[in-house]
């Protein structure tokens, strides 16, 4: 049985300072250490750069027994476990890519409990290697943490489906452990708006879980929009962009890997040291690519949202985003890696006229997304009539193309309920229509398209009213004064 931490408040300093260096927390970092070292749950929402990974990594490594870090991206878990590994902790990771020689290891330094943190993707921990090592009564886990927790919402119901299964895993890891053993459930992400903050929440079966929010706003930091009448337009306006900012460090973001490609292709043609980087590049690519930005050998990357999760570069000028997001939470997440250390910093977005007519690529890209969710969403209903009242994942899995998603769906819309992370059961044939991603969507175009303060849009949309200056006027309308609308 697993007893919260009783150590003096000096000993979690002290320990903080010997292993980072730093001589004191900064707020909101001690609360949220104190809560996870009772073992309670909680929800986090911190700005990018505010320091989340200490908050859970120094309660994991100053208790005996597990803390199991559910992470979305592979160079993610590589840069947190690589500096923890660093600074001589007891930190592995778990992955697909991984070599069988270190994946042995790794499961054999488990098995004998000589590991404080494990990190490992939402699917990782469901496969049947991990799962069953992870039931072994002896084996002590503290808590799991949900590193990223915006991911569950954008991710959860369609591209990663196993994200949704993660609220039956602390009470099927409680079945196999000695009775009176707790463990504590944390999600952590840097943008969730009340919605979002709901169905993480409802999902991972949070129970009274203590809420850490912090505002999003940067003085620092100057948003603007503007309209790319053509492809060779923004093209242009993106060469025009970086040609005024020589040696500056920053990130371009573009939607999809060929588009990554392409333009890192087109960009070093014309001269420019740079390269491409999304989910689909090896690790000792990815390596690479990160080292050359981080030392300055590079000044830009070009990248898919799979760059920028849990690397900490802070003097990032600028960030444009060739495209634009689906959803404002990705958004906020990206323009959050520019002017991390204080100074002035800019986040251009390039848009297609409203229109259309003359550059269709955006309308196409939106129209595509929401397509395929629709498309979705109604091959989850239809195989509802067909499957079993109870059933196993896997063998849905096999049987239907589509089965994990659909499952995730029928979830997402209060039709099934998880029984344990592989077993479910229906409760209805019909269901609500979830909030979708399409509607999520609609609130990005909005943003796209507002006359209002950019700022005051963004604080507004994730549940942040009012000014974030104590000094304003609450009286009248807040605006920055650094976005584009409030300059113009």
């Amino acid at each position: 049985m697993n007893q919260p931490l009783t150590k003096s408040w000096d000993e979690v300093r002290t320990a903080f300072k010997k292993i980072w260096g730093y001589e004191d927390f900064r707020p909101p970092q001690g609360e949220i250490i104190r809560c996870l070292l009772a073992q309670k749950d909680a929800l986090i929402i911190m700005p990018t750069g505010g320091g989340k990974s200490i908050c859970f990594q120094l309660p994991a490594l100053l208790q005996t027994g597990l803390t199991l870090v559910i992470s979305p991206l592979v160079a993610l878990m590589e840069n947190q476990v690589e500096e923890l590994r660093q600074k001589q902790q007891k930190a592995a990771l778990l992955h697909s890519e991984l070599p069988s020689f270190q994946r042995r290891a790794t499961l054999q330094a488990l098995e004998r409990q000589q590991l404080r943190l494990l990190y490992l993707s939402p699917e990782t921990l469901l496969s049947a290697p991990v799962w069953e090592r992870l039931c072994e009564p002896q084996l002590q886990i503290n808590g799991l943490i949900l590193d990223e927790a915006h991911c569950l919402v954008q991710w959860g119901d369609t591209f990663r489906p196993s994200y949704r299964r993660l609220g039956a895993v602390r009470s099927a890891l409680l079945k196999s452990k000695p009775p009176g053993t707790k463990i504590s459930i944390a999600a952590f992400t840097a943008t969730a708006d009340p919605l979002a903050q709901k169905i993480i929440s409802t999902v991972l079966q949070l129970q009274k879980p203590e809420a850490f929010r912090l505002n999003p706003y940067r003085d620092n930091l100057h948003l603007s929009v503007r309209i790319a009448w053509t492809p060779r337009g923004r093209k242009q306006q993106l060469l025009k962009f970086i040609q005024n900012r020589p040696n500056q460090a920053g990130l371009i973001y573009v939607r999809t890997r060929r588009d990554s490609e392409n333009l890192a292709l087109w960009l070093a043609e014309l001269g420019y040291v740079t390269a491409s980087y999304h989910a689909g590049l090896g690790a000792t690519e990815r390596r690479a690519v990160e080292a050359g930005w981080l030392s300055g050998k590079m000044p830009f990357v070009v990248c898919t949202c799979a760059f920028g999760m849990g690397i900490n570069k802070p003097d990032v000028r600028w960030v444009l985003h060739f495209h634009s997001p689906n959803l404002l939470s990705e958004y906020v997440q990206e323009i959050g890696r520019a002017g991390r250390d204080g100074k002035p910093s800019e986040a251009l977005m390039l848009i297609s006229e409203p229109t259309g007519w003359l550059d269709p690529e955006d309308k196409q890209r939106q129209r595509f997304f929401a397509e395929k969710v629709r498309s979705q969403q109604q091959t989850a209903q239809q195989l509802i009539k067909k499957l079993p009242q109870q059933g196993e994942v896997n063998a849905v899995t096999k049987q239907f193309p589509d089965g994990a998603i659909a499952l995730s769906l029928l979830h997402s819309s209060g039709q099934l309920q998880w029984l344990d992370p592989f077993h479910y059961t229906i409760t209805q044939k019909t269901g609500t229509q979830p909030p979708t991603q399409i509607q999520a969507a609609q609130q990005m175009n909005k943003y796209l398209t507002t006359k209002q303060c950019r700022w005051q849009y963004l604080l507004t949309a994730f549940g942040f009213v009012g000014s974030p200056r104590p000094s304003s006027s609450s009286s009248s309308p807040w605006r920055c004064g650094h976005c584009d609308h409030c300059r113009n």
